[in-house]
């Protein structure tokens, strides 16, 4: 199978680039003792966790599809959260998870019966301050619904609590400011920790960064762990996959009004929405900051504000050129949609060795099934 038979739109994994990145995470792992678990709502390809299994201890989940997929498909720790569970979505995952971390204390309180016994018991905490790059994203914003506040808390409730859960990390590339979210948790809720087993960093945590201070970043973490006598966590999502995929797409119409749209057989809002709901361009492989052509990579969807970016290239784009949109592996697979009845991008792995290995694909019937199903009698 080579690159250039298969049809786009497609994503492709580079092996290699993510095994660069695990390396990052064996060497955090073993200078700070921290666990990391793979944060699913980021990142569930399975058909490559046979190159991430090695590196981390389990994952963690949003939701009671994800836990299930973790634990069937990855293993090691199997950690459960969601913002709010139902009765039935505890009782679905008790008894495979090994950690349950609630959102509030009134559902930790009516369901804590259920899981007792089976797994672990957290609690999510809310620091009240974060790095966030984006209001959306912020889980300290004004009205957050994310976790406990500190002046909500009921010490009582640690009493019998084996953990606890922060997340206050988007895309935080600053050492620095997360060692002062570190001081800051230290601060106001130490007293609280110290009764603790373990407590989850959350994810965020940009630490595969080039240039990211790991050694400094790893002592950080030594500290607060011996401090409060806890196992810590991180949950990294998209510092595991960063720079390893591209959405290969291919330009098949150019139009012009005041400017050039290359019009390319993909979509943000089918294949890659967090560059429509961030409004973060994206960036293409082929693109020359200095070029003299500049082009609007267009979607081929139906929404007039579907475009992948305004960039520049040295030669002029023609009908039938492919393009590498960089960076595509976290929030995109996991947000696949049928919007416009456009085809989904397949999914392949490039390994090592220069095999190129087929994780999924996609087709008519797939799109028919996810919107109606019967029976002919």
């Amino acid at each position: 199978m080579q690159k250039q038979d298969l049809k786009t739109p497609f994503f492709m994994i580079d092996e290699e680039k993510l095994i660069a990145n695990l390396e990052k995470v064996k060497r955090l792992k073993e200078l700070s003792g921290v666990k990391l678990v793979l944060a699913l709502k980021c990142f569930s390809t399975w058909g490559v966790f046979d190159i991430i299994k090695p590196y981390l201890d389990g994952t963690t989940s949003s939701g009671p599809y994800e836990v299930k997929l973790g634990y069937e498909t990855f293993g090691g720790e199997t950690h459960a959260y969601s913002v709010g569970y139902s009765e039935d979505d505890v009782r679905e995952v008790a008894d495979i998870c090994d950690k349950m971390i609630f959102n509030s204390q009134s559902q930790l309180l009516a369901y804590r019966h259920l899981v007792e016994g089976k797994a672990s018991l957290g609690l999510r905490l809310n620091p009240g301050v974060s790095y966030a790059g984006q209001d959306l994203a912020n889980p300290a914003r004004q009205y957050s619904r994310l976790g406990v506040q500190m002046d909500h808390i009921d010490p009582s409730i640690f009493e019998n609590l084996n953990g606890a859960m922060f997340h206050m990390n988007c895309e935080n590339k600053d050492v620095d400011a997360f060692i002062a979210l570190l001081d800051s948790i230290s601060e106001n809720f130490g007293q609280h920790l110290d009764k603790l087993e373990w407590v989850s960093l959350g994810g965020g945590v940009f630490f595969t960064w080039p240039g990211y201070d790991i050694e400094k970043l790893a002592l950080a973490l030594k500290h607060f762990s011996e401090r409060h006598g806890v196992q810590l966590y991180l949950e990294p999502g998209e510092a595991i996959i960063t720079k390893t995929t591209d959405l290969v797409v291919t330009v098949v119409d150019i139009v012009e009004n005041d400017m050039k749209t290359a019009i390319v057989d993909s979509a943000t809002e089918a294949h890659r929405l967090d560059t429509l709901i961030y409004d973060e361009p994206a960036s293409v492989a082929e693109a020359s900051e200095n070029g003299e052509h500049t082009y609007v990579i267009g979607s081929c969807s139906c929404l007039a504000g579907d475009q992948f970016c305004v960039t520049q290239f040295d030669q002029p784009l023609a009908i039938g050129q492919r393009l590498h949109i960089l960076d595509s592996a976290g929030y995109t697979m996991v947000k696949l949609n049928w919007f416009n009845g456009l085809k989904m991008p397949s999914i392949y792995c490039l390994r090592q060795n220069g095999d190129i290995e087929k994780l999924n694909e996609f087709g008519y019937e797939d799109f028919k099934r996810s919107l109606s199903q019967w029976s002919v009698s």
